[in-house]
């Protein structure tokens, strides 16, 4: 089972979807919102919305995601750890690129690392049932 202490700051990033079901808006339609998220820390180095519709971010999105995590953190990480079938390819593709190793894991393991985060994320942008 992963946990926060067996990393150390930057050394790895976990790609995740927030929030469970898609975020409306009048204007722009729904939207989904995928966060990048140190380790170690349990920090979130960056956050992209994108189209609902999408079946996940563009190329171009997920180059700007990584870059903002890049921004923010200093660095970029050794690994990024996705849930299986989470998270879209072309962020998976793009960390590849930059020599980022993907591990994919159940989404399970992740749990105690993104689980307060969806919860904020729900509480703040989640629909009334």
């Amino acid at each position: 089972m992963l946990n926060p202490h067996q990393f150390t700051v930057n050394d790895a990033w976990i790609g995740f979807r927030l929030n469970d079901a898609p975020i409306g808006t009048e204007r722009d339609g729904d939207f989904d919102c995928l966060a990048l998220m140190d380790a170690a820390s349990c920090y979130i180095v960056g956050m992209e919305m994108y189209s609902a519709r999408a079946t996940g971010p563009s190329k171009l999105e997920s180059r700007r995601l990584l870059k903002q995590g890049q921004d923010r953190s200093g660095t970029l990480p050794r690994k990024l750890f996705v849930a299986e079938g989470q998270v879209p390819d072309a962020l998976c593709q793009e960390a590849a690129s930059l020599n980022i190793k993907v591990v994919t894991v159940l989404e399970d393991e992740l749990l105690v690392f993104i689980g307060e985060a969806r919860d904020g994320f729900k509480q703040r942008f989640g629909r009334s049932q």
